[in-house]
């Protein structure tokens, strides 16, 4: 069964040589690192959509150290008893958790917007299909993902439904309402709670909840490592840079991760 389809005329698309082609002629080459580009122009809105370079190498350094291990090991809890045989894992990155889910789901597709990070992610781990390609309107067939995840990442709610089977799941993870609390007050002075559940209502339409957990944990970081959470994180974009510069020269800096772990089911209308 051919799982993907093709990003122009939403045609199967079959593996032929050293390219995925469907039957009206399109094709799309495998690239040397193993990963195929799905993304069209008219997708992008910039020239390298998505993480650059540098946020991919401090997000690959913060995450291979394991500081967020266990939120990777909750996740996997999460999912392992679901018997899964296919899931489909949105804004995949360098494959942090994708290559955890693997562990336990025989047949799994990555997909980032970002080509950096799915060429880091193709390199390390060549079993798992990698796709560059847009989340608005997803290159996979319909019916075939028993779940879809989205860590930090979009959540197309149609099109997760779409590409679910009938009693297909959903794992969405987001920050939770303290997430990063002392750093945020760094960089911002005043902060506010982050609302994770406000994406349930967003997820209703199609989706019902099943569980919903939250984890916190302790971050002791030395210099390094809090310059690569700082790279990685959306924050430090909305902050003065004197504010980063000084957060920056802390040797060692303490805070605490929160996340909210939610599991949704496919409803049928």
């Amino acid at each position: 069964m051919s799982l993907l389809i093709c990003p122009l005329c939403r045609t199967a698309l079959t593996h032929q040589n050293k390219s995925q082609r469907c039957a009206n002629g399109h094709s799309f080459d495998v690239a040397k690192e193993g990963y195929i580009n799905l993304l069209l122009v008219q997708q992008k809105k910039s020239k390298e959509p998505g993480d650059n370079p540098e946020m991919v190498k401090a997000r690959r350094e913060f995450l291979q150290a394991g500081y967020y291990q266990p939120l990777c090991e909750a996740a996997s809890l999460l999912l392992a008893p679901l018997n899964a045989q296919y899931l489909l894992d949105i804004g995949c990155g360098e494959g942090y958790y994708t290559q955890a889910f693997s562990q336990f789901i025989p047949h799994i597709i990555g997909l980032d917007i970002a080509k950096p990070a799915v060429q880091l992610a193709a390199k390390k781990h060549p079993n798992t299909t990698w796709l560059v390609a847009s989340s608005a309107l997803l290159p996979v067939t319909d019916g075939s993902m028993d779940i879809v995840s989205s860590l930090f990442s979009p959540i197309p709610v149609a099109e997760m439904a779409r590409v679910l089977k009938t009693q297909g799941y959903v794992l969405v993870i987001r920050a939770a309402d303290t997430h990063l609390w002392t750093m945020r007050e760094a960089l911002f002075g005043e902060v506010r709670a982050h609302q994770p559940d406000k994406f349930l209502e967003e997820l209703a339409t199609h989706f019902e909840l099943v569980q919903q957990h939250e984890l916190r944990f302790d971050l002791h970081l030395p210099q390094q490592a809090l310059k690569n959470l700082l790279a990685m994180t959306p924050y430090v974009w909305k902050a003065k840079p004197e504010c980063r510069l000084a957060l920056e020269q802390h040797p060692n800096f303490n805070t605490q991760a929160a996340f909210s772990l939610m599991l949704l089911r496919k409803v049928l209308h």
